[in-house]
């Protein structure tokens, strides 16, 4: 038995789950989700709480019970509370401004970059140097995220680029020079 997919998955309130055979849509205050579910796979909701159960014992339904029930549990949270993931900018003259869906990096390109963000996620940027990355979606948000640090990732010589908030970046000696 996996032991993520028995646990029961609360449901705040404000949030209500539809269940239809395979498909599952969960609306909250933010917005709402759908998804389409596995035959190896079944959901039932039980008053408060949402339990995602296997059919079966084969290895796909094995697999594939915890993953869902993972999926089913961003969902709930992405709709009630939301998702962000925030990037830092470093480097001299590195920046970076936002205006409605469009963001644009200045990172030491020749020419700025831009780039323009899915419905249903918003990005806000603090300071010139913070870059917010928010949505109901937890899988677009970090796709997103992933996009922008990709434009500049960090390099280990002198730190310049973009990265998570919390990544490390570990840092490298330069050339030893001549003795």
């Amino acid at each position: 038995m996996s032991r993520i997919g028995k646990k029961p998955i609360p449901l705040p309130n404000k949030v209500t789950i539809d269940i239809k055979g395979q498909h599952i849509a969960v609306k909250g205050p933010k917005g709402s989700l759908e998804l389409d579910l596995p035959s190896e796979v079944t959901v039932n909701q039980e008053g408060e709480t949402v339990e995602v159960q296997r059919v079966d014992d084969s290895r796909t339904a094995r697999e594939r019970h915890g993953l869902f029930r993972t999926l089913v549990a961003n969902m709930i949270q992405g709709v009630s509370q939301g998702f962000e993931k925030r990037l830092n900018i470093q480097g001299v003259g590195y920046r970076a401004q936002a205006q409605g869906s469009k963001l644009t990096l200045n990172v030491g390109y020749s020419k700025p970059v831009e780039m323009t963000m899915p419905q249903g996620i918003n990005v806000a940027v603090e300071n010139n140097t913070q870059v917010v990355v928010s949505g109901i979606d937890k899988e677009i948000v970090g796709n997103i995220a992933a996009k922008i640090r990709g434009v500049r990732p960090p390099e280990p010589y002198k730190g310049k680029g973009i990265r998570y908030q919390d990544e490390y970046v570990r840092r490298k000696a330069g050339k030893a020079g001549k003795k």
